[in-house]
C-alpha cells in the first residue's frame, strides 16, 4: 500500500501477525522512501529502539504515552524533526 499511496507518515506497530514492524519499516522505506515511519510499540527495550532506527524509522513512541504525546510525535516526524 505504501508504494501506491506514498504516505508522508506511517504509524508502525512492531508486533504484527504476518510481518514484524522492523521488516515492514524496511520495505516501506524501499517502496516509499519519502515516508517517515513512526514506530508505536509496547516495548521500551533499547534494542528495539536501535533496531527500529536501523530499519529506517524516524521516531519511536511507546504505547504507554498519552494521546497528546502521540499526536505531537506524529507532527514532529512529519516535519522531519
Amino acid at each position: 500500500m505504501a508504494a501506491d499511496l506514498q504516505p508522508e507518515v506511517v504509524l508502525m506497530d512492531l508486533s504484527m501477525p504476518v510481518l514484524d514492524g522492523f521488516l515492514a519499516t524496511r520495505r516501506i522505506q524501499e517502496e516509499a522512501p519519502r515516508a517517515r515511519v513512526l514506530v508505536l510499540t509496547g516495548s521500551p527495550d533499547r534494542s528495539d529502539v536501535e533496531q527500529a532506527e536501523a530499519a529506517g524509522a524516524a521516531g519511536y513512541v511507546t504505547k504507554d504515552r498519552i494521546a497528546s504525546e502521540l499526536v505531537a510525535a506524529i507532527h514532529a516526524v512529519a516535519r522531519g524533526s
